[in-house]
């Protein structure tokens, strides 16, 4: 007799351990300071604590293989045996890493952004002739490790159709390959993997498809279809959950209610209950109430009406997350140091399975024949509907609906800019962040603990500026940064000098490998109190008569990268962030910056899943821009940077902002951007990185002379700009050092070339 699916799950859990206990492992492995044994050891005691507390929790369904090294999407390569030939000869520990960072012998795979969240993935490369072969180690082993414990699990692994969906073509390949195309030999080694674990005593699996929310074509659904109808026939497997998250499935619905799959996945927090749910009679629907991707507290209220109106159709309701809780926090009990009130409105990881449980308990707490509540359980509160997330917006809202001030057409900037900044032919500048050192990271923890004085901290990072100055002269680059040695995080920096937010000490959140985020908290109305960059940005100006970045960050990427309140519609919050970055740009340019980067990388993320929904958050997203930035006068050069996401889908918005720079990645996605039909009447400076600064390698100087010969092969050399692809918080300064020399001369040898022509 099979398993019926237990009232309660999660469609995943965060990985990294409470206190990070898995980047700190990562990071001792790959600098030689710890071997591979003692990293098993860390993850393998990762893997049994979250099984042990989501059991002790009262979980009815544990999820297993939600745990990885460094990506789901590289971990499902790696089950497939898709793995390039380049890195077949290494070992299969360091042909894993060497996928997801490189080494000095072999560049990485591309990295962009998993859907529309700030986690990234690496993304799998296939060629019509790529050989797939099922390699189950990892999911078999966990399932194992986890019956040891008593608890048995459900495998979760990354879909066919949405694996094959974000992988690229690998270079070189035929004209019009798809990855797609392989879809009969994948769901090939997919129903192997099913027999495997049918002989394991699996009872269920959960397939990840988040490419069934997005627009499909009759071909995808086709695909869809038969893939499904496929594993589903299947006779010796385990059941089979299909999860869609992060949006309403539409259309393909109706296609995987056709097949004998035996759960569907359903978010029920972005989408609502399906008009044509009745199609799914029969199978168990796995209802995502509880959202898997903010800290706001679930209206149980609200929670238990959705689950009612899914029970009056389905006659089998799981209570689960809207996704994976891998986007949040592990428990809100480790903060200390949040206010009382707003700590009321919050819900972690721990919070939000206490919430499912006692959305799964509830119908049987209840008298027979009496409608379900929804009465709080094991610790979780109610609040009232409609109860607001944060102070309210007023009339004199520091964003509200600002209106950007309209600057010069940039023809007539340019002109001025070239006066005032006299910069060569092909100017190198880097991103913004320069290493954060083993000793800088110790000086903060001592200031935020008490060991060191703020005035001794002071001095610790104007020193560093100095070395960040004194290094980019040396090496010949031409636009310098200040390196950012004060600022743990590119938007916690930000928020931690903004009203309106609230800043977490543990509430770390996976963005990719062993990086990881705290995202503030914006709950209330945002305002700056204060200049927040202008006093270091004019001593590191000082130091120097070459021209030094003022650096900010953008009001979407401010925004995107925070838990943002639900009770104000996102163009507001986009206004009142946009606002206080524009009096920070107009302070920078009082104390003689001349060029002010405000970046953007999240711009592509936000963007809506589904095309119908994109032209009215792009409109916003572009407006707040504008207000941050319009303000500027015509001498003052503005740039953006936008990195890992996919910047091509969006270049109309990105020529939108109007800025007169931007730099942009492109070495790790092998110029993808060069290609794209719209970019040689990109109207202003662009910059397509020439260094992957998520990679320990260093490029050669050749190596970067090609990558700038192919922008100059598409864009105007007076339009180029030279820079890494992004920050380099994250390398060291040997490599830094090494890979800006070679940097410096590639563009100093395609000058002479240019000067010559």
């Amino acid at each position: 007799m099979q398993t019926p699916f237990p009232p309660s799950t999660v469609l995943g859990y965060p990985r990294i351990g409470p206190h990070r206990e898995l980047k700190k492992a990562l990071e001792s492995h790959w600098d030689g300071t710890i071997g591979a044994d003692e990293l098993a050891k860390t993850a393998r005691e990762l893997r049994e604590q979250t099984w042990l507390r989501l059991r002790d929790l009262g979980l009815g369904a544990v999820p297993s293989n939600t745990f990885s090294y460094y990506d789901q999407v590289l971990d499902t390569a790696v089950l497939l045996g898709a793995v390039p030939a380049r890195y077949r000869a290494l070992p299969p520990g360091d042909a894993y890493f060497a996928m997801a960072r490189g080494t000095q012998g072999v560049a990485p795979l591309r990295m962009t952004k998993w859907f529309d969240t700030n986690y990234h993935y690496i993304v799998p490369e296939i060629d019509a002739t790529s050989p797939f072969r099922l390699d189950a180690a990892k999911v078999l082993d966990e399932v194992r490790e986890a019956r040891e414990l008593g608890i048995e699990t459900r495998p979760v692994i990354v879909g066919p159709v949405t694996f094959l969906s974000l992988a690229q073509a690998a270079p070189g390949g035929p004209a019009g390959f798809a990855p797609l195309d392989r879809l009969g030999d994948v769901v090939a080694v997919y129903a192997e993997l099913l027999a495997a674990l049918h002989a394991e005593g699996v009872s269920w699996v959960q397939l990840d498809e988040p490419i069934l929310v997005t627009d499909l074509d009759a071909a995808v659904l086709a695909g869809v279809r038969a893939a499904y109808t496929r594993l589903g026939d299947r006779t010796a497997r385990p059941r089979l959950l299909v999860a869609a998250p992060f949006g309403e499935l539409g259309e393909a619905l109706p296609v995987l209610a056709s097949t004998a799959i035996d759960a569907v996945g359903l978010d029920l927090v972005r989408g609502r209950v399906p008009a044509d749910l009745g199609l799914l009679a029969g199978k168990t629907v796995v209802a995502g109430v509880v959202s898997g991707r903010d800290i706001w507290r679930t209206h149980l209220g609200s929670a238990a009406a959705t689950l009612r109106a899914v029970r009056a159709q389905i006659e089998h309701v799981v209570v689960a997350t809207s996704c994976s809780l891998q986007h949040v926090p592990y428990d809100l009990a480790l903060e200390d140091g949040l206010d009382d009130e707003l700590r009321e409105r919050l819900a972690f990881a721990e919070q939000k399975v206490a919430e499912i449980v006692s959305l799964a308990d509830a119908p049987a707490r209840a008298p027979q024949g009496a409608p379900e509540t929804s009465a709080p359980a094991r610790g979780v509160t109610e609040r009232s509907e409609g109860a607001p997330q944060g102070a309210p917006v007023t009339a004199d809202s520091a964003g509200g609906k600002a209106v950007p001030t309209a600057r010069s057409p940039y023809a007539v900037r340019a002109a001025a800019q070239a006066a005032h900044l006299r910069l060569p032919a092909l100017p190198v500048t880097t991103i913004g962040s320069f290493p954060q050192t083993p000793e800088l990271r110790a000086a903060r923890t001592g200031l935020v603990g008490g060991s060191l004085p703020a005035a001794d901290y002071d001095r610790r990072v104007r020193a560093e500026i100095e070395r960040a100055i004194r290094l980019q002269e040396r090496l010949g680059v031409d636009v310098l940064v200040h390196g950012e040695p004060e600022r743990n995080d590119m938007v916690q920096f930000f928020a931690e000098r903004l009203d309106g937010f609230a800043v977490t000490k543990h509430g770390w959140v996976q963005s990719y490998g062993s990086r990881c985020t705290r995202p503030p908290i914006l709950h209330g109305e945002v305002k700056r109190p204060a200049p927040m960059t202008v006093e270091l940005a004019a001593y590191a100006q000082s130091l120097t008569d070459k021209p030094v970045k003022g650096m900010l960050t953008g009001p979407v990427t401010i925004t995107a990268w925070s838990f943002v309140r639900r009770d104000v519609p996102l163009g507001d919050l986009l206004d009142q962030v946009g606002a206080a970055i524009r009096d920070e740009v107009a302070d920078l340019e009082a104390a003689g910056i001349g060029i002010i980067q405000v970046d953007e990388p999240a711009l592509r993320e936000l963007l809506p899943l589904r095309r119908a929904e994109q032209a009215e958050y792009l409109a916003w997203a572009v407006g707040a821009y504008r207000v941050a930035t319009s303000g500027a006068a015509d001498r003052t050069q503005i740039h953006t940077h936008l990195c890992y996401s996919n910047a091509a889908e969006v270049l109309d918005a990105i020529d939108a902002l109007d800025a007169d720079v931007t730099t942009i990645e492109s070495a790790r996605s092998h110029g993808t951007i060069l290609g794209v039909s719209g970019l040689p009447d990109f109207a202003r400076g662009l910059g397509p990185g020439v260094y992957d600064i998520h990679s320990p390698r260093v490029p050669g100087v050749e190596e970067v002379e090609k990558l700038i010969a192919a922008a100059l092969a598409v864009l105007p050399a007076d339009r180029v700009w030279v820079n890494p692809d992004c920050g380099l918080k994250t390398r060291t300064y040997p490599q830094v050092e090494a890979a800006l020399t070679h940097v410096v001369r590639a563009a100093a040898r395609q000058r002479l070339r240019l000067a010559a022509a």
